[in-house]
């Protein structure tokens, strides 16, 4: 009897812990990616968006690329991350990157790739590949420019309202003279309140 009170204690003890602790997220649905949702003040998608569509907006209006012959080739570099916190700024450059290319005003280089390609290429030489088919060293294409950036933060906060400030910064840097022939720059500043925590 002592031991089957200890076991049903045990196990209330089991429920009240599963009920205090942290709940799982078991229902969901799909929502629309455009559409903006504050869940907490961190770097989010929509911040990421808007910054995205000015810049590929402005570099297609930069008289640089405008009046270029042909398309000029652009290699991605890293974004600086000026800011306390840690966004995915491989997706906003991808995000950029993406947009630019459906727009066929530019090209761009994958430098990610380069080594995989060398050893492709080098594949080519061990005579395992048709002459007609195998690549050659030699005419891959040079890069017109360079796309840089930073993203940089201020945050202040009085009381219980806070205010977040992101100001990103993409330069278009022309590797033969090394002069900045675009730049653009994008604010995005967010207001937020923290709730009072009442007893009721």
């Amino acid at each position: 009897m002592k031991k089957a009170l200890v076991l049903t204690s045990a196990f209330a003890a089991c429920l009240a812990l599963q009920g205090c602790g942290p709940k799982a997220f078991t229902n969901g649905e799909y929502n629309d990616p455009n559409k903006v949702e504050l869940l907490d003040d961190k770097f989010n998608e929509a911040d990421m968006q808007q910054m995205a569509d000015k810049i590929v907006n402005t570099m297609l209006k930069c008289p640089d690329i405008v009046e270029s012959r042909g398309r000029p080739t652009i290699a991605v570099s890293k974004v600086q991350n000026r800011t306390e916190e840690y966004p995915d700024l491989d997706s906003l450059t991808e995000m950029i990157r993406t947009n630019l290319t459906k727009a066929r005003k530019v090209r761009f280089v994958d430098r990610g790739s380069r080594a995989e390609i060398d050893e492709e290429v080098a594949y080519g030489t061990t005579g395992r590949q048709s002459r007609e088919s195998a690549k050659k060293h030699g005419k891959q294409i040079g890069v017109d420019y360079l796309l840089t950036g930073a993203l940089a933060t201020n945050v202040q906060q009085v009381a219980n309202d806070k205010l977040i400030y992101y100001k990103l910064t993409m330069n278009l840097t022309n590797t033969d003279t090394s002069v900045i022939d675009c730049t653009e720059e994008v604010q995005v500043r967010k207001k937020f309140r923290k709730k009072s925590l009442g007893l009721f």
